[in-house]
């Protein structure tokens, strides 16, 4: 068969197999299943889509950067065209993967006017149904104001009228008065007034604990020195009655620092009136009357010594009392003066010049200058200076040069 035959028989049926196949595809959409799934991106819009989205974009396969890849069908989430249509969404379907509905967001309640915060705050105890809890200084303010504190309340501190508010709420105990002579005569008890007399003990405002022993107070702590209590020890081996006094301060010339009240020697040698001294003073003054004084006196008279008379002991005041002098050992509780000394047979006698027989008066006399000088670094008495003519002054006076000063 020659081409030309071929061509003339068979160009009828390939021109009718085209027309037929150009005709059946007009319009044809996809069926719902190509290669197994839904996607549709892939079809180009025909006819009059194409016609309306050739200007604006161009005709791909795929869609373009940042253009949402749409599925469709059976998902059932709604289709975003890729040329700009929007699908209708089937009945039933999903949501939205980043949608509130998806996250599970509700859309708030609209409410009425703008939410106000309570005056006194927001009850959170309320709110979890936790009882309120009161704390100490509720609890203290609440017994201020009502006037029932069971600790004792002061006003007016830093001024100079403080003054206690109200009474203690606590019940005092009822005070047992003992009964007097006269009443156990008389079968009867102690005065109602008595009995139902209040204790001292409330009227006190603040209580500022004391030791009742000062040497038992370490130094670290405002107690003694070392050097004081060691003197206090002596005092009690050489049997001094004595006892503590509170610090004495004048200005800054007088004072003693640590001041003891000498009562009493030992032997039972008393000393009247009670002198106001420090502790050196009186350890040489209790050595000097037990090695030579009493001695002395047994020697002359046969007997011991039953008191000394002081003149003087602390006194703020210049030497002699004389205007412009030099203080005196005395503003420094370190001298006594010494006017009389009575024995145990009543002899008194009067330190002061004597007539010229009266042997063991003199005699007695000239022993105490004599004697003292060994414990004392200035001794004073009749003869010295018109200050001293009728009493002994003993002091501790420190010189630089180590000096004593005894007038015999």
């Amino acid at each position: 068969m020659s081409i030309a035959s071929a061509f003339s028989s068979g160009l009828p049926a390939a021109l009718s197999a085209m027309l037929l196949l150009a005709g059946c595809s007009d319009g044809l959409t996809p069926p719902a299943s190509i290669d197994g799934e839904s996607t549709v991106n892939a079809i180009r819009p025909t006819g009059e889509q194409r016609t309306r989205h050739a200007a604006g974009n161009a005709a791909a396969a795929y869609p373009a950067t940042g253009m949402p890849v749409t599925s469709a069908g059976n998902s059932g989430v709604v289709m975003d065209d890729a040329y700009g249509e929007l699908q209708a969404q089937p009945a039933g379907a999903l949501p939205k993967i980043d949608s509130d509905e998806a996250m599970g967001v509700t859309a708030p309640q609209a409410t009425s006017g703008t939410m106000q915060v309570p005056q006194d705050g927001v009850n959170m105890d309320a709110g979890l149904g936790v009882l309120p809890v009161q704390g100490l200084a509720e609890a203290q303010a609440e017994e201020i104001a009502e006037g029932n504190a069971t600790q004792v309340v002061v006003d007016g501190i830093g001024t100079d009228e403080p003054r206690q508010l109200g009474e203690p709420a606590t019940t005092p105990e009822p005070m047992t008065m003992p009964m007097t002579d006269a009443s156990a005569e008389l079968g009867g008890s102690a005065p109602a007034a008595a009995r139902a007399a209040p204790s001292a003990q409330q009227d006190k405002v603040a209580y500022i604990p004391r030791f009742n022993n000062p040497m038992s107070v370490p130094e670290t702590l405002g107690g003694m020195p070392a050097a004081e209590k060691s003197c206090r020890q002596r005092l009690q081996r050489l049997g001094v009655k004595f006892r503590d006094l509170p610090r004495i301060g004048k200005g800054n010339s007088c004072g003693i620092a640590y001041p003891i009240e000498l009562q009493g020697l030992s032997g039972g040698i008393q000393i009247k009136p009670a002198a106001q001294v420090n502790c050196q003073i009186t350890e040489a003054f209790a050595r000097w009357v037990k090695n030579e004084l009493a001695p002395a006196a047994r020697l002359r008279y046969l007997s011991g010594v039953k008191s000394i008379h002081q003149m003087s002991s602390y006194s703020c005041r210049t030497m002699n009392s004389r205007r412009g002098a030099a203080m005196s050992e005395h503003a420094k509780g370190n001298a006594i003066d010494v006017g009389k000394i009575v024995l145990n047979s009543g002899k008194a006698i009067l330190v002061r010049n004597k007539s010229f027989f009266a042997f063991r008066e003199k005699g007695l006399l000239k022993a105490v200058r004599s004697d003292s000088c060994k414990y004392f670094t200035t001794v004073l008495g009749p003869g010295s200076d018109r200050f001293h003519k009728d009493h002994f002054h003993f002091d501790l006076r420190m010189r630089k040069s180590g000096y004593r000063h005894c007038s015999l």
